[in-house]
This record gives structure tokens, sequence and C-alpha cells, in this order.
């Protein structure tokens, strides 16, 4: 036990020691907080009402210290670390969902595409407030997360408590997360759909191959591409940099500004446009944050997309894995990025260009109204009979239905996109 302690105070003091600047000035107030920490540790390890285990106090020290600085930064103990390695490459076990701590609660970034807890409904700003009944206050961050991931098939309780209606219950079944970052569609026989779940090591690769599928599905007709960044909670800055790079030719995409002046790096385009300019539209959400933040940015800063929808998460920092041999590691804040026109997006967010609001959309009924075929004694069109018909023409009385009625936002993408394309070709361009 007391060579354990003096193994703790050891490494502590080595970290202080090599600390630059004043912390080297003030080394004997460094010291006698060690020992206000030590004195602290012993009397819990002699006087608490049960037994606890040195590994279990160090570590919630540890623990306490990281997230005391800010919501992103945390301990990792072997177990999380391990999990938090199998996840970046896609692969996880747990509920599906993205979260940070806000006010003591466990709050929802974003929810996973196809997931148990996407398909129960939870959303982005969603506060849980009891896992199986217990309040979530007083746990860490890693320590919700830890309670939310269990046996694969079990069941556990969410209480939600959700911006405009009453605390509620929530079950969902655990499951085996396996996540595709990227999916690709065809809208109609023109405009492509992209959407990126998460930033993790194959995204650029994926998306990469995504605009190849496309351009080869749609021939020659494709008008333009929608990036779909909603509810993307983030992940790997470097994919994130690639994926910015896929769409620019040239220019900076991001840059990172640490304590320390020379750890900040800017990241360039290389140059090639796998799109070859298409027009873009990025769909993002207050469940678009990190790594998607990054991405909008970039191609906003330097006018190659069109951002639309309701404003981002705002998670404007960078953290930093740091592994502790033998005793996982550390999650830790080490820079702010900043997009290429120097912009901090830092619990402020992406806006958009275009600001859209999901919402239903749905079939208004109007009377029928008189038109000049209708008119006695109108004039003939000579043209008449050879006019094409428009195709899926709304019927009297009806509004013409849109493409994706139960995804406002992509319906309005869509439209942008023709819409430019039309006015470029009536341009001659």
């Amino acid at each position: 036990m007391i060579k354990q302690t003096l193994v703790v105070g050891a490494i502590v003091a080595g970290i202080v020691l090599t600390l630059p600047g004043t912390a080297q000035n003030n080394n004997s107030e460094t010291y006698r907080q060690l020992n206000l920490f030590g004195d602290v540790f012993e009397r819990v390890r002699a006087d608490y009402v049960e037994d606890v285990s040195d590994e279990a106090l160090i570590e919630a020290a540890i623990n306490g210290m990281l997230t005391s600085l800010d919501p992103h930064s945390s301990y990792l103990n072997p177990k999380n670390f391990r999990d938090m390695q199998v996840q970046t490459r896609g692969e996880f076990g747990g509920l599906g969902i993205e979260v940070t701590m806000e006010s003591g609660y466990v709050k929802v970034v974003s929810p996973i595409d196809d997931t148990p807890a996407f398909r129960a409904g939870l959303k982005p700003n969603d506060l849980i407030t009891h896992l199986d009944g217990e309040k979530v206050q007083g746990l860490t961050l890693s320590e919700a997360v830890e309670r939310m991931r269990g046996k694969v098939g079990s069941d556990l309780k969410l209480t939600i408590r959700r911006s405009g209606r009453k605390a509620f219950n929530v079950s969902i079944t655990r499951a085996v997360i396996k996540i595709r970052s990227v999916r690709s569609r065809m809208e109609g026989e023109d405009i492509g759909y992209i959407r990126i779940t998460s930033f993790s090591e194959q995204t650029a690769t994926g998306v990469e191959r995504a605009i190849k599928r496309l351009r080869k599905s749609a021939k020659d007709k494709l008008k333009g591409l929608v990036l779909d960044l909603r509810n993307n909670p983030g992940g790997l800055l470097e994919q994130s940099v690639k994926v910015s790079d896929t769409f620019l030719n040239r220019g900076e995409i991001v840059s990172t500004r640490s304590r320390r002046v020379d750890d900040g790096q800017r990241f360039n385009a290389k140059p090639g446009d796998a799109a070859e300019g298409l027009p873009i539209v990025l769909l993002m959400n207050g469940g678009s944050a990190s790594a998607s933040e990054i991405v909008a940015g970039a191609l906003q800063d330097h006018r190659r997309g069109i951002v639309m929808g309701t404003r981002s998460f705002g998670k404007g920092s960078v953290q930093t894995i740091v592994p502790l041999s033998g005793h996982g590691a550390i999650r830790l804040t080490t820079a702010r990025y900043y997009t290429p026109s120097g912009r901090s997006i830092q619990a402020k967010g992406i806006e958009p260009d275009i600001v859209v609001e999901q919402a239903t959309v749905k079939k208004v009924t109007q009377p029928r109204r008189t038109r000049e075929d209708d008119l006695r004694g109108r004039l003939d069109n000579p043209n008449r009979d050879a006019s094409p018909k428009t195709p899926n023409a709304p019927k009297d009385g009806e509004t013409a239905e849109p493409e994706n009625p139960q995804d406002y936002q992509l319906s309005r993408a869509i439209d942008l996109l023709r819409a430019i394309s039309l006015y470029g070709a009536r341009d001659g361009n």
C-alpha cells in the first residue's frame, strides 16, 4: 500500500517538475498541495465508512482533476480505452449514442443512425437524468457511459428530460453497434446524397467511393451533391481534414492553436476536387459537432458549399488521447481549432447560410380556380396539342408533393441544387 502511494507521489512530482514557466518557480507551493492530497488520501483510506481500494481512489482523483477542466477531458481506464479504440474503428457495444455532460446530467449530442438509441427516438439535447432509476448526478461522464454499456441484449431504462415536455422513461435494448459512417444514394436522377454519421478511420475513403458510385449511377446527369452532417457528433480530426480536402483544390482547411505557440498546426488542401466543382449543400443541425463542424466551416469559408439547416453544436476544441502504459489513457483538451477565416466556433457553432428548420410537409387542398381555358370565347393556343405534359403534375385543388415529404430540410437542399443548375444552364454555363 505505502509503496503504491509513493510511486504515485513520485509520478505526480515528476510531472510537476517538467512543467514549463511559472510551475518550476512554485515548486514549494506545488509540494504543499501534493502533501494536502496525500493527507486527504490517507484520511479517506483510514476512516471512510466502507473499504475503498487505493486504485479506485486514485482513479477517481485523476478523473476528478480532468473533468474539472472541461466537459471533454477525462480519464479512460484500460477497459474504456480499449472500447474507445474499437469505436474509432467503427464498431462497439452499447446504445448507439454520443453524449457529453451538462449541469450534472448526461446530455445527448446525437443518436447514431440505425442504432437502438436512434430507433428509440432519442434526440439531440435530451438530458438523461436516471439510468435504471438511479440518478446520474454525481457520476463522471466515463462512469455514466460505463453504466450505459453492458451485455448485448440486456435492457436499460433511461429517464429523459426534453424541452417542452415532462420527464419520461424509455427502455433501450443494448446491441453491438456497427457503424457504417458513410451512406449514399441518388435523389431522383440528378442529385447525389451522401450521409456521414461519424468520422472514423474509413470515412474519407468512404466519401470518395460514394462520389464515384454516384457519378457512375447518374452518368452525365449529376447536378449537385447533398452532404448530410446532421446529428454527426464528430470523431477523428485527421478524417475531417481528409473529407474537406476531397472537395477543395487549395487553401487552409483548419488550424489549431495550443497553449504553446509552437504546438499550433495548419492543415492545407491538396490539388484535386473529387466532385469536380459540382454545387454542394451541407445539411447541419444542433447535433452536428466537432469534426463535422470543421468540414462545414472549411467549405463555408471557401464558398465551396452552402450550409443549410440550423446552428451546429459549437464544439471548437481538440482532444488528444495520451496513453498511460498499463493504466489506460487520458483524453485531454489540448487545442482550439479555427476555420480558414480565423473563426472559433467554440460555444457558438456554425451559423447556416440558409436557415431551414425541420418541418412536416402536408398537402394543402385549395379551391378550384377559374383558368384561361375555362373562359368562353378564349383564344386557342396553336401549340396546345404539341405541348409536352409535365410529369407528375399536381391535380387541380392540390399542391405538388415534395420528393422527400418526411425530410423537409433535405427537400429544400435538393430544390436549391436544382435551381442552381437551372440558372447555370440559362446563363450558358
